[in-house]
């Protein structure tokens, strides 16, 4: 195979597989890095495991205060889980349109060589 073949095949065929691949672990990455499929799961679990007992017996009172200790506790954290969860889905999105505009840049790299050329030459000529 000529070098100018080889080139085509690097250029068109395994780069771009390299670029997908990599684009594709930077997403897997940014989902293990802000744990989402995780913070969905646990989208009303206490914050911090912070949680109350109802002890022994019956206090009506004490019902109540429990009661709303811990609705609070899972508030809060279903308000944190959500902030993070749409800053990581936000940086997500972020990483799809620069792995594109990367992936389609590279595929037109040769155009805009050739085009450089033609042009260049245009002006010296």
């Amino acid at each position: 195979m000529s070098i100018f073949f080889q080139w085509l095949f690097w250029q068109f065929f395994e780069m771009p597989q390299n670029i997908l691949s990599a684009w594709r672990n930077f997403l897997l990455f940014n989902l293990n890095y802000f744990s989402i499929p995780l913070l969905i799961r646990t989208l009303f679990s206490h914050w911090r495991r912070y949680k109350w007992s109802y002890g022994k017996g019956f206090s009506f009172s004490k019902y109540i205060e429990v009661f709303f200790s811990n609705l609070i506790s899972r508030l809060i954290g279903a308000i944190l889980r959500t902030f993070l969860i749409i800053i990581g889905l936000i940086i997500e999105i972020f990483i799809i349109f620069i792995g594109a505009f990367i992936f389609l840049g590279w595929l037109i790299l040769p155009i805009l060589l050739f085009f450089g050329i033609y042009y260049g030459c245009k002006i010296f000529f």
